[in-house]
């Protein structure tokens, strides 16, 4: 319920008394829950990542090798950022990050960083056992899901409405293999 309403009304417009009504209780049941709007929005976020977080660890197993675990990984991250209710999310970030400075902070803290983090310690521990070149972990997970991110998605994102005839499980192997050129192993 707090997730609607903060897709249809915003941020700004979204209150806890307005959503204390919708959800039938009171007003302090929801405050002794939750001190502030900005709490509120922070477990709405927590509630929507934890089940994305358990699919990426289970992507990032060494079944198959590393080009089989980043295709894995690339899919379930481009499912989870194009369903219709993460780019709304995206899109409210996006516009009220400006007004409200706290809200995108707690976005890029508890999605994308996390996001980020936990694909630099895997590819951290591929580059320990030689099968990606040496370098920065976190630079290299960057360029991975903005390589994943660079097609469907982002037409997506800012055409709503509009069908592309992009396949985004051939995006991510494009991606795969872009970046596997880049940081494979060297060859000897």
């Amino acid at each position: 319920m707090a997730e609607r309403s903060f897709l249809d009304r915003g941020f700004a417009d979204t209150s806890m008394s307005t959503i204390a009504a919708e959800l039938g209780g009171s007003k302090t049941t929801l405050w002794s829950y939750f001190p502030s709007k900005d709490e509120l929005f922070a477990a709405v976020l927590d509630s929507k990542i934890a089940h994305f977080q358990e699919e990426l660890d289970g992507a990032l197993i060494p079944t198959g090798g590393t080009e089989a675990a980043l295709s894995r990984f690339g899919r379930i991250l481009l499912r989870k950022i194009m369903a219709p209710s993460s780019l709304a999310l995206h899109r409210l970030i996006v516009a009220e990050a400006e007004r409200f400075p706290q809200l995108g902070r707690t976005f890029a803290d508890r999605g994308p960083d996390r996001v980020r983090a936990r694909l630099a310690r895997y590819m951290s521990e591929e580059m320990e056992v030689g099968r990606l070149r040496e370098g920065d972990a976190a630079i290299a997970a960057r360029q991975f899901i903005a390589l994943c991110q660079a097609g469907c998605y982002l037409d997506r994102l800012w055409r709503p409405g509009i069908v592309q005839g992009v396949d985004p499980d051939a995006e991510v192997a494009a991606a795969v293999r872009s970046f596997m050129a880049a940081w494979g192993p060297e060859r000897p």
